[in-house]
């Protein structure tokens, strides 16, 4: 999976601490951790990934 064009993003309340970034894509969502840029990423078809942040949202 090519993400060399993917624009990262955290979350704007991280502020310079640590915390994963995510990058919306056609057909998925991808997350890494900021920490390690090079390292390993998770990817999320967007409805899986709408409802974990609509679940955690509510905890």
């Amino acid at each position: 999976m090519d993400l060399s064009n993917a624009q990262w993003r955290k979350a704007s309340r991280s502020g310079n601490t640590d915390c994963v970034e995510v990058a919306v894509m056609p057909g998925l969502v991808a997350v890494r951790d900021s920490k390690d840029l090079s390292g390993p990423v998770l990817t999320f078809d967007p409805q899986h990934w709408k409802s974990f942040v609509r679940h955690a949202g509510r905890h």
